[in-house]
């Protein structure tokens, strides 16, 4: 459809992570942000989702561009997976464009893709899209709001934002830019829903830096920190509490390190001299280390992950010893956290959380600070994103409550903004995508539904050779790994079971290989099911001699 302005979300409502959105106007498409997610408990079969992007290369004849508003994986992440696909621009900020080189240049993308730099707080024009950076606080530097105007209506994309007085590296919220662009007036704003159900205030980066500097200077042993690699205040808030204590600081972690490339790249962290490496960080005294380490999600490959198992081959941490989580707990994390969190305390250190002590504010808007927003831009519509639904439904609550018209819409809604009242015109197909190698892989395909049975009910590999009439030559062989281990004597009764049932097929059946090779496969899954009462996947090679 042509002649419209509409939203039209790829991933990012009902659930946080996957941030794909699309703006259309008059036939041109923009998308703004492109993020990852984890699999978690619910898909224990994948580390990192992406979201379905076909829809979207479908059309990347009338895509303009793609807009990143700032560097969290959730926002940035699915950049290297999806552009082969989309092969349209990027606009960003200065850091988000530091941040999406080195990851482009680890795909080996970098070389093919057009990155736009857009200073913080700048205006440009792409297509029918009259676009301007906002600029707002948030856990990461140069994180932008999106104004985008356009010949159909004015709408706010606000990204992830919260108005910190003190936010430490760069400035706060600039409430004054946002009130001017409410004077134009806005059709809509499509808005953060993360800390919807939270009142008050969500805190200052500042209120964090005072007690990370009184806590570390009282604390003995070594001292670890854990928070997001691009939380770059809080990275630096760490490090001159150490400095403050007397100690050095060293950082573990590879985004750890590509995010303190990228920061001082665009000339923050110029105050603090190079962070130690984690070889460096061997030679240093206990009580004069801090670490800065990656694995605050409980991530199994992490920093913190390996020290927590005693695993990792440059420090190991015990008796004396303290570990702070300078970071909440993304929904689904939870399980992997604690683990971690019981393995540290299990090994004699002392575990420091947000739960007890003032170490970490939200980088999203509670209820104040989105009554403020809605104060100064006054739109007339507003539809919530980046939220579990509950975080939506409440922030559509609040929106209604101050006399604006909210939307709550799933991925794939094409909800159309103007001509007219907004309304759900048409759906499009959306979905996730596992990252697997090099490779994307669809969430309900045969590939990951089969390795999700697999970890269930384990996998049986059986062997069997047979001469031009299928009469069985030797004894088959069985393997199953995860399911009896290499004493057990169930493998080669299975086989034996397998043997016996081949002899009885009849002649006709066991000379053709597709019908043999699956009547085996019956007769192993039923063994198997006698023994342990599972259905496991097996897979049986045929060898016709």
């Amino acid at each position: 459809m042509t002649g419209d302005l509409a939203f039209i979300p790829l991933g990012g409502t009902g659930e946080i992570g996957l941030n794909l959105n699309v703006y259309r106007c008059d036939g041109q498409l923009l998308a703004v942000d492109c993020g990852l997610g984890f699999g978690g408990p619910e898909h224990p079969e994948v580390d990192v989702l992406v979201p379905d992007a076909g829809w979207l290369a479908a059309r990347r004849d009338r895509l303009v561009g793609l807009v990143i508003t700032h560097a969290h994986e959730d926002h940035i992440g699915a950049v290297a997976h999806l552009w082969p696909q989309l092969r349209c621009p990027i606009h960003a900020s200065p850091f988000v464009c530091a941040v999406l080189r080195r990851k482009l240049g680890e795909a080996g993308l970098l070389g093919q893709v057009e990155i736009v730099t857009h200073a913080p707080g700048s205006r440009w024009t792409i297509g029918a899209f009259d676009l301007e950076f906002l600029r707002v606080a948030h856990s990461v530097p140069e994180a932008q709001a999106l104004a985008i105007r356009t010949p159909r209506g004015n709408v706010l994309h606000t990204g992830d934002w919260k108005l910190d007085p003190n936010p430490l590296i760069g400035p706060p919220t600039d409430e004054a830019a946002f009130a001017r662009f409410g004077e134009e007036g806005v059709l809509a704003m499509v808005c953060d829903s993360t800390n919807a159900m939270v009142e008050g205030h969500s805190g200052s980066e500042a209120e964090v830096r005072r007690n990370l500097a009184a806590i570390i200077r009282k604390l003995k042993g070594r001292v670890a920190v854990t928070c997001f690699a691009t939380n770059i205040a809080r990275v630096e808030s760490v490090a001159l509490a150490a400095r403050a204590a007397g100690r050095e600081v060293a950082l573990f972690g590879r985004s750890l390190r590509n995010a303190e490339a990228a920061a001082r790249e665009c000339g923050y962290l110029r105050d603090l001299p190079p962070f130690l490496t984690e070889e460096q960080s061997a030679d240093v005294p206990d009580d004069r280390l801090v670490i800065v380490c990656t694995g605050s999600q409980g991530e199994p490959r992490s920093a913190m992950a390996k020290i927590a198992a005693d695993k990792h081959p440059h420090i190991s941490l015990g008796e004396g010893d303290t570990v702070i989580f300078s970071s909440r707990m993304i929904p689904g994390n939870e399980r992997a956290i604690l683990r971690i969190q019981d393995e540290l305390s299990r090994a004699g250190v002392e575990v420091m959380t947000a739960d007890d002590h003032m170490v970490h504010v939200s980088g999203h808007p509670a209820r104040d600070e989105l009554k403020r927003l809605y104060q100064l831009v006054k739109p007339k519509y507003c539809v919530p994103v980046h939220g579990e639904w509950r975080h939506m439904n409440e922030h559509a609550n609040l929106a209604e409550g101050l006399g604006v018209e909210a939307y709550v819409i799933e991925d794939g809604d094409v909800l159309r903004l103007s001509p007219g009242e907004p309304d759900i015109v048409e759906s499009v197909p959306v979905g996730r995508l596992a990252v697997d190698g090099d490779r994307l892989l669809p969430l309900d395909g045969d590939v990951l539904a089969a390795r999700k049975k697999m970890l269930v009910n384990g996998v049986v590999i059986a062997s069997l050779a047979v001469d031009g009439s299928g009469r069985v030559l030797g004894q088959p062989q069985v393997s199953a790994p995860g399911l009896f281990d290499g004493t057990d004597d169930e493998p080669a009764q299975i086989a034996a079971d397998l043997a016996r049932a081949v002899v009885e097929l009849p002649g006709p059946l066991k000379r053709e290989d597709g019908a043999l090779r699956e009547a085996a496969r019956t007769a192993v899954r039923r063994a198997v099911g006698r023994r342990l009462r599972k259905r496991p996947s097996v897979e049986v090679h045929l060898l016709r001699v």
